[in-house]
């Protein structure tokens, strides 16, 4: 089965930080772009930053500039994001998604995804 989980989120308190992970299974992250999305309460699902196979990160979020960053592990099969100086307006459930680059490109972040998480909470709050 193919499939990607998040994991890592849970409750933070402004300023604090968190590590999120995106878990593949049954298909190899190496060949795919890696999104991160989130959604929060009452607005659209939004991109926060996405990584390319090389590794070159696309943000797609002011607002996270600065404060988020994206890695992959590949020998893990596994895309990270770290989340610092965390503020109210981040809390949000978190998607990864994958896409398959045209031509295997693996310097570019396409639009469209393959294969979507089920998401995983962040909430900051005191």
């Amino acid at each position: 089965q193919l499939q990607l989980v998040e994991s890592g989120g849970g409750l933070v308190q402004p300023g604090g930080s968190l590590r999120l992970s995106c878990a593949a299974s049954g298909f190899t992250l190496d060949y795919y772009y890696i999104g991160w999305f989130r959604q929060a309460p009452g607005k659209e699902r939004e991109g926060v930053l996405c990584i390319s196979r090389s590794g070159g990160s696309i943000n797609y979020a002011a607002s996270v500039k600065g404060r988020f960053t994206i890695s992959r592990d590949n020998a893990k099969n596994t895309v990270y994001l770290q989340m610092n100086s965390l503020k109210p307006e981040d809390t949000a459930v978190y998607y990864c998604a994958a896409g398959r680059p045209p031509a295997g490109n693996r310097y570019r972040c396409g639009d469209e995804y393959d294969y979507w998480g089920q998401g995983t909470q962040v909430t900051v709050s005191s």
